[in-house]
C-alpha cells in the first residue's frame, strides 16, 4: 500500500466525485496502484456483490463500507449514491471483476451521477474482453464487435447471432460454463469455417486459451471435462474470405431489371448494406446500359 500511496497520492482526487474502478479478473496482484490508492481514499466503496469486494479489500488490507449496487436495485442504490456525492462524498464503484459497465452492472449508476451533474473518474485495469483479444492473433487487429452473452433460450440465441455472422469483424462473447456446450454447437453449426480463441479462467490458476477451426470447438471442450469449467472469453475470427467488393452493385443491376431505380435502390440498401448515395449513382450509370429499364423514376438523390 505504501507503494500505491507514493505513485499516486500526489494526484488530484475531486470530493463529490463517483471513482469507476477496474479490478482483477481473477489474479489479485493485477490491481493498479492508482486502484489502490483511490480505494483506500474513498467514502465508500459502491459493489456488485458486498461479500466479493469484502473479501478482495481486505485482501489489500483496506477496510471501507460498502453499498450493494447490483442488476436488481441499480436504479434505487444509485439515488442513494447520488445523495451522498451531493454530500461532498468520494464513492468508488467495482464489480466483481474485471472494469464495470461493461458486461456487468454499473452504467445506470454512472449515467445517474453524471446527470445529477457528479464527476465520474474512470480508472482503467483489467478487462477480460483486452485481455483475451491480446492472444487471438486476429489478423486485423482492433476489428472487432463485442457482443458480450447470447440470449438463454436456443431459438433467440441463433436469431440472435446469425445477423452478427455476417460482419466482417471479429465477435468477442462472453459465455458461463452451463451453457458452453450449447453455445460451441450453435457455432459449430453456423460457424463453423472460421476460427475461434477459447479463453478459460483467465488470470487464475487454471487459465487456459487455444485457438482452433470453429468446427473442432465442441470436441475440444469434451475431450476434457475441466474445459467445460470456469468463466468463457470466446474471440470468433473474422472470415478467412474477402468481403464482397462490389458493395451491392450486382444485387442493384438484378434489382434494376424489374424495378424502378428508387425501389431498386431501396430494396438493394437494406439487402446488402450499402450506402444510398453510393448505389443511387450506380443505378443511375448502368440503367443506361439497361434499355429495358423503367423510365419512371428519375428523381435526385436526397
Amino acid at each position: 500500500m505504501a507503494a500505491a500511496h507514493a505513485a499516486a497520492g500526489d494526484q488530484h482526487y475531486p470530493h463529490a466525485c463517483l471513482y469507476v474502478v477496474a479490478t482483477p479478473i481473477g489474479n489479485l496482484a493485477d490491481i493498479t496502484l492508482r486502484a489502490l490508492h483511490v480505494l483506500s481514499l474513498v467514502d465508500a466503496v459502491a459493489c456488485e456483490d458486498t461479500r466479493h469486494t469484502q473479501g478482495m479489500l481486505r485482501a489489500y488490507g483496506i477496510d471501507k463500507p460498502l453499498l450493494a449496487v447490483h442488476e436488481h436495485n441499480e436504479a434505487q442504490a444509485a439515488e442513494h449514491i447520488c445523495t451522498l456525492l451531493a454530500q461532498g462524498q468520494r464513492i468508488a464503484y467495482v464489480s466483481d471483476a474485471g472494469t464495470p459497465a461493461i458486461s456487468d452492472p454499473g452504467a445506470r449508476l454512472t449515467r445517474a451521477a453524471q446527470t445529477a451533474g457528479h464527476r465520474v473518474l474512470p480508472l482503467p485495469g483489467v478487462s477480460s474482453v483486452t485481455t483475451a483479444l491480446s492472444v487471438a492473433g486476429l489478423p486485423a487487429p482492433g476489428s472487432f464487435v463485442f457482443v458480450g452473452f447470447l440470449p438463454n433460450k436456443p431459438t433467440e440465441r441463433q436469431t440472435a447471432l446469425l445477423p452478427l455472422l455476417k460482419t466482417p469483424h471479429a465477435l468477442v462473447l462472453l459465455e458461463s460454463p452451463h451453457r458452453i456446450e450449447a453455445v460451441a454447437a450453435v457455432l459449430a453449426a453456423h460457424a463453423g469455417e472460421r476460427h475461434i480463441t477459447v479463453a478459460r479462467e483467465l488470470t487464475k490458476q487454471f487459465e487456459e486459451v487455444a485457438t482452433m477451426p470453429v468446427l473442432q470447438f465442441p470436441a475440444w471442450l469434451n475431450a476434457n471435462p475441466q474445459r467445460k469449467r470456469g468463466e468463457f472469453v470466446l474471440v470468433l475470427h473474422p472470415p478467412a474470405h474477402e468481403p464482397a467488393t462490389d458493395n451491392g452493385h450486382e444485387v442493384l443491376a438484378m434489382l434494376l431489371e424489374e424495378l424502378p431505380i428508387k425501389a431498386a435502390v431501396r430494396l438493394a440498401v437494406h439487402l446488402t448494406g450499402g450506402t444510398r448515395n453510393d448505389l443511387y449513382a450506380a443505378a443511375l450509370q448502368l440503367k443506361s446500359a439497361l434499355p429495358e429499364a423503367r423510365e419512371t423514376d428519375a428523381e435526385s438523390s436526397d
